[in-house]
């Protein structure tokens, strides 16, 4: 599944960031409500791993598509 340039570019390239920009709302809302110590593990934690996971299948595709064998040519 992760093989596929397709695929790690819908995780890289929408999916992936926009959990983050989410999770980032979502912790930012949290401690501005008053829950500081849930909303900082949220924002901290959360967010960088949607970060790094959107850095990672977009590292994970540049590889496969420099894998590929050019058909064409």
């Amino acid at each position: 599944m992760l093989k596929k340039p397709e695929t790690l570019f819908v995780l890289g390239y929408m999916l992936l960031p926009l959990f983050a920009l989410i999770s980032a709302i979502v912790g930012l809302t949290m401690i501005l409500g008053g829950n500081r110590i849930v909303g900082i593990i949220i924002l901290v934690v959360l967010t960088q791993v949607f970060t790094f996971g959107a850095f990672f299948a977009l590292r994970k595709r540049k590889a496969v598509l420099l894998q590929e064998p050019d058909i064409g040519h």
